[in-house]
């Protein structure tokens, strides 16, 4: 069994989340929204690893216009642990600035890298998932991916397809090879992944211990596996971070390495997991009336279904007469009214507002 005190965790928290808007603001992006309750998504990815890593040993990883609303809102992790990237170079450099963090701490450790805006209902089974993959990672000398078992034929999500299981491994969960990572099908390809049984969605949550991601980096992306190594000897860490970090290729955590790499396991969980890529993802936890409308705040409908609706004022009443469909948001300051089924293009109207809008 791993050594549970060698765990520590990387939360990036990096993201814009410009399919929320207006909600959603440069200084105050998805991860920092509280969209469900009075915590916010950020809130909830540290606090459902309480148990298995102290807060000491958890980095979050963010920009320079995000860090201080971050430290803000995660008063329980030490101001020092939440770090800003000097530039934007795509989740492998991030994911090599934490490994070089934890490797000056531990080089024996086992890192586990997730996103700072999923949501996950079921927080004690995905520390138990966490667990069992930290344990594969260090048996295997090997990479874990995290896979969520799918409900429904998602078109939106990239996909695992899983191999023969490891009867070598002995952890709570189930450890399957990885035969090869998909992306985002067409309706009908998706139908057949969950047709034949062995395919996850990717969550995008990865463990392995700093030793394996080292090697493989070696050989696969250098540039990393160096840059790894010279944060984990640099006698001031954020002096070799601003110097070297922005030099980096841009490059997909994927692209550099999980394509590559030469054991990938896949660990299947049910976690209550969603994405929250947008505003519909939202609108299935909210308030329903009979008429299918979604709504956070004061809404009166007639004739009217379908729709989501969304105020961050609580003294605005949103009224809708023969409408469907629709997606409408409300803050102090803007009022967004979209076709729902052009939620994923709010990012593009984004582009097109007032500065003081971002």
């Amino acid at each position: 069994m791993s050594d549970f005190s060698n765990l520590y965790a990387l939360i990036l928290a990096g993201g814009s989340g410009t399919r929320f808007w207006p909600l959603s603001r440069n200084v105050r992006p998805k991860q920092l929204l509280n969209l469900f309750d009075e915590e916010t998504l950020i809130e909830k990815a540290v606090k459902r690893l309480d148990g298995l890593i102290p807060a000491e040993r958890i980095l979050v990883l963010t920009n320079e216009v995000q860090v201080e609303g971050i430290r803000e809102a995660l008063p329980m992790i030490p101001a020092k642990n939440v770090v800003a990237e000097p530039a934007r170079r795509d989740t492998a450099p991030a994911i090599a600035l934490a490994a070089g963090w934890i490797a000056a701490r531990n080089p024996d450790a086992t890192m586990i890298a997730l996103p700072a805006d999923q949501l996950v209902i079921k927080d004690a089974e995905f520390r138990s998932v966490l667990q069992s993959a930290a344990d594969a990672a260090s048996a295997e000398d090997a990479i874990v991916t995290l896979g969520i078992r799918p409900d429904w034929a998602c078109p939106s999500y990239g996909y695992i397809e899983r191999g023969e299981l490891l009867d070598s491994v002995s952890t709570d969960h189930a450890v399957h090879r990885v035969n090869c990572f998909r992306e985002k099908p067409s309706v009908e390809v998706a139908e057949e992944y969950l047709k034949s049984g062995n395919f996850s969605w990717n969550a995008g949550i990865f463990i392995w211990t700093i030793q394996t991601l080292l090697r493989e980096l070696s050989q696969h992306c250098p540039q990393l596996s160096a840059f790894v190594e010279t944060l984990r000897d640099a006698d001031d860490f954020h002096s070799a971070v601003e110097e070297q970090f922005p030099g980096l290729d841009k490059v997909s955590i994927d692209y550099a390495l999980m394509e590559n790499a030469k054991t990938i396991l896949n660990i299947e969980a049910d976690v209550g997991w969603d994405d929250v890529g947008g505003w519909p993802s939202v609108a299935k936890y909210l308030k329903g009336d009979e008429s299918s409308n979604a709504s956070q705040g004061k809404l009166v409908s007639v004739d009217s279904s379908n729709n989501i609706v969304f105020s961050a004022t609580n003294d605005t009443t949103i009224a809708l007469l023969g409408v469907s469909d629709l997606i409408v948001v409300t803050t102090a300051d803007a009022v967004l009214v979209a076709d729902r089924n052009d939620a994923d293009q709010i990012k593009n109207l984004v582009d097109v507002l007032p500065p003081e809008l971002l």
